[in-house]
């Protein structure tokens, strides 16, 4: 047989080696996939039975001692600070008032089918005759309405929470009982991501499904999820809840691109001598139930206030500086110490062939601002062009890698 003939007989099994290769990799990928869902959602699980058995000690206590509501917020205070000093900052007294929240409104009920499982609370009222007739679906009043409300002993409360504690916290943001026992049923029967429970929340899903003249069809169209409602795994697995839990750090950024430019304007600002000093990178903070993150928090020494800086990959919107805005509030409600100045913004936006910079103030007179904050922070064009500078050079360099490649 001639080399060239062997060659040929030989390609076949290369193309086959290949494509064999290649599910190989998938499977490994599949398998990856899962098992980091299924860990998220085990956490998951033994951290709302955890939460939920906090919330019932902590009412349990209150009610031995005829706790006053004054003093309840004392309680709380003082037990968020020794957790907060054993397990992290995951225990602040908000966090406390939720769990408390969470155990007087969920029960932990028997089905007819024998299952355990925790629903909403609902008062006699709400489960009357009257709101009967309005349930949406028989399927949502069966699984809604408590059959036997039964003890939490012997029963191992990691089985009986079917939702994460992200969706619980949402659904404790709901005032009427009945929708929040509605969303609840609804997403366990839909297998909703949290973002698909915000987004029905939010657009009153409930409300319309009450109104309709066909609810059912409504129910089914509602559970479709879109496109922004689906979850990645590493997704689930960064959870906020989760990472407090597990007292474990936070800090990523959305994209190479985004987390190449911030890394090297930290470094850029650090070396202008200016006195910037670093603070934290993809400072995770918590408003209101929802979450956000400064890209690049540094102290500058001469000013002796915060400076917050939003790094955006694409052109500025009003929306930026809204963000830019509601950033500098919570850093001098929270963040900034009684002898500090009060904090100022810097909104950082490139766009393909241009750059936006802009400052922003936390409440700082505008003449105050121009006369000293101007000149001892860096001037807009140096960082304009610094942005265009770095960010053509880390594209020049990805196009060079994957050419190589």
């Amino acid at each position: 047989m001639t080399k060239k003939k062997a060659e040929k007989s030989a390609e076949p099994e290369s193309k086959a080696q290949l494509s064999g290769y290649v599910q190989l990799v998938d499977e490994i990928s599949v398998l990856l996939e899962q098992a980091r869902r299924t860990a998220a959602r085990t956490v998951n699980n033994i951290l709302t039975a955890t939460y939920w058995e906090i919330g019932r000690r902590i009412v349990e206590y209150e009610q031995r001692g005829k706790v006053r509501a004054e003093y309840g917020e004392q309680l709380l205070n003082r037990l968020s600070a020794d957790l907060k000093a054993s397990y992290g900052r995951g225990f602040s007294a908000r966090n406390l008032r939720q769990m408390r929240t969470f155990y007087l409104n969920w029960v932990i009920c028997q089905a007819p089918s024998g299952k355990f499982e925790a629903r909403v609370k609902l008062d006699e009222e709400s489960v009357g005759p009257q709101a009967k007739r309005q349930t949406l679906s028989a399927k949502s009043e069966q699984s809604v309405v408590p059959v036997q409300v039964a003890s939490a002993a012997g029963v191992s409360l990691t089985d009986v929470f079917p939702l994460s504690w992200s969706q619980y916290v949402r659904l404790m943001s709901v005032e009427n009982a009945r929708a929040r026992a509605f969303y609840e049923t609804e997403a366990v029967r839909g297998g909703w991501s949290v973002r698909q429970l915000d987004r029905q929340i939010s657009t009153q899903f409930y409300d319309r499904a009450v109104r309709s003249k066909d609810p059912n069809a409504l129910l089914v169209l509602g559970q479709v999820p879109q496109a922004q409602d689906v979850m990645l795994a590493d997704e689930e697995v960064r959870d906020p809840y989760l990472l407090e839990f597990l007292n474990l750090k936070d800090e990523y950024s959305e994209t190479d691109l985004e987390d190449a430019l911030i890394r090297h304007l930290e470094w850029f600002l650090l070396e202008m001598g200016t006195g910037f000093t670093f603070q934290a990178r993809q400072k995770r903070i918590r408003i209101g139930n929802s979450w956000y993150r400064i890209d690049l928090l540094l102290y500058h020494r001469r000013l002796r206030c915060l400076v917050v800086i939003d790094l955006k990959t694409g052109a500025f919107t009003h929306a930026d500086a809204g963000q830019m805005n509601l950033y500098l509030n919570y850093a001098r409600e929270h963040l900034t110490m009684e002898d500090e100045a009060d904090p100022v913004g810097i909104i950082m936006c490139s766009d393909k062939d241009d750059a936006v910079v802009k400052y922003a103030t936390g409440g700082i007179h505008t003449k105050v601002f121009a006369s000293k904050y101007l000149t001892n922070l860096p001037d807009a064009d140096t960082l304009r062009r610094e942005i265009l500078t770095t960010q053509r050079a880390i594209q020049a360099r990805h196009k060079e890698i994957h050419t190589d490649e």
